[in-house]
């Protein structure tokens, strides 16, 4: 129960007078209510119902910042209005429409679960969590988030920005406890969801994690769990949750040769199974020490044909993913006529457009590169 005593906690000093007084789930789920109706964000998702609109939006909205999402969810659901439209879509179709959101893996498996969902649902999502969960691409938390916000079942869903609500409410030291798989945090949200709209309240503990308790100085005189809060009783809702160990990040620096043939540029779609698998880019020489520009044989080993690469262009390009940065030299070059190249996956792409397909930022940049040095 929310605001209920942890026995393994040492309840010695201020945090004795604090825990006489427990909120209960019912007790929370009014506080959220009453906060959500008057605090929630104006949100593009908030103003549907349609379950595929919701699928898409928790999709886009894994690992992104909302006002990047904003940009991109209207213009998907215009070319893609229906889960029958995207299972009939080809992936490339599905990656040009997701083009500069990032983690296009997220993009793959909803085109997969759509495909699954047309094919063997009859086209329409189910309302059970555990019967969502078996379409391609939807884990436990997006099934618990179409089943409570689409058809407002009493399904528990918890996101880090949940996760920080609860294990600051809690004090929870343990990163263990903290981590949004803990089992402590989805049967918690599972209790307050009975007491209320659950497509209102999931979405209140999500918007007060995300607005209010936020990772740095959260808002404490803005919660609505404050009184209870026994991070804030205790001076230390700024200390929980708030660093975490960052995975190492590698560095990797390249050449990124910008080869013209006449009002063509030459992109290649980029090896399955690596960072950004089967999207679109220039070809990539790994760069050797301080070199501004390639060898001769290494580029003739990639693309299977000699190139008169003629200057590094005037700046570098500097890429950053999750675990990785790539440092790019842009490298001008071109032939007079369209050589035979080896290279698979390779297209000629006018200047100024851009090819059917996945067109990663870092592309974007790159070729950003041709145009402000006027090649």
């Amino acid at each position: 129960m929310i605001g209920g005593i942890d026995e393994n906690h040492d309840h010695r000093g201020p945090q004795i007078a604090y825990n006489r007084s427990r909120m209960s789930a019912r007790e929370t789920a009014l506080a959220l209510t009453r906060w959500f109706a008057a605090a929630q964000r104006d949100l593009p998702w908030r103003k549907t119902r349609d379950p595929y609109a919701i699928w898409v939006s928790e999709v886009m909205l894994q690992q992104t910042r909302v006002d990047t999402v904003e940009g991109y969810y209207d213009g998907f659901l215009r070319r893609f209005p229906d889960v029958e439209s995207l299972a009939a879509a080809d992936e490339d179709a599905v990656l040009s429409a997701w083009s500069g959101l990032g983690y296009y893996r997220r993009a793959r498996l909803l085109h997969r679960g759509a495909r699954h969902v047309v094919e063997a649902l009859n086209g329409e999502l189910p309302a059970d969590a555990v019967d969502l969960r078996r379409i391609p691409g939807i884990g436990p938390y997006t099934a618990g988030a179409i089943a409570s916000i689409a058809f407002d079942r009493p399904e528990p869903l918890v996101d880090g920005n949940v996760a920080r609500v609860l294990s600051r409410f809690h004090a929870i030291e343990d990163p263990a406890g903290q981590d949004a798989k803990a089992r402590r945090h989805w049967d918690e949200v599972a209790e307050i969801v009975q007491h209320g709209r659950p497509r209102v309240l999931t979405q209140a503990l999500m918007e007060l994690g995300a607005t209010v308790c936020t990772p740095q100085r959260p808002r404490c005189e803005d919660c609505p769990l404050q009184p209870r809060c026994r991070a804030h009783a205790l001076g230390r809702a700024a200390d929980i949750m708030v660093t975490r160990r960052k995975a190492s990040v590698r560095t990797e620096r390249y050449h990124a040769l910008l080869l013209r043939c006449g009002d063509r540029v030459l992109l290649a779609k980029r090896p399955e199974g690596g960072l950004l698998a089967g999207l679109w880019c220039p070809p990539l020489v790994p760069r050797q020490g301080r070199r501004r520009l390639p060898t001769a044989a290494a580029v003739e080993q990639l693309l299977g044909a000699g190139v008169d690469v003629r200057g590094a262009a005037s700046r570098d390009v500097k890429h950053v993913f999750t675990h990785r940065i790539w440092h790019l030299t842009p490298c001008v070059g071109g032939w007079p006529r369209r050589p035979r190249l080896a290279l698979e996956g390779a297209a000629w792409v006018p200047l100024g457009g851009l090819p059917v397909g996945g067109v990663p930022t870092v592309t974007k940049k790159l070729l950003g590169v041709l145009e402000d040095d006027g090649q």
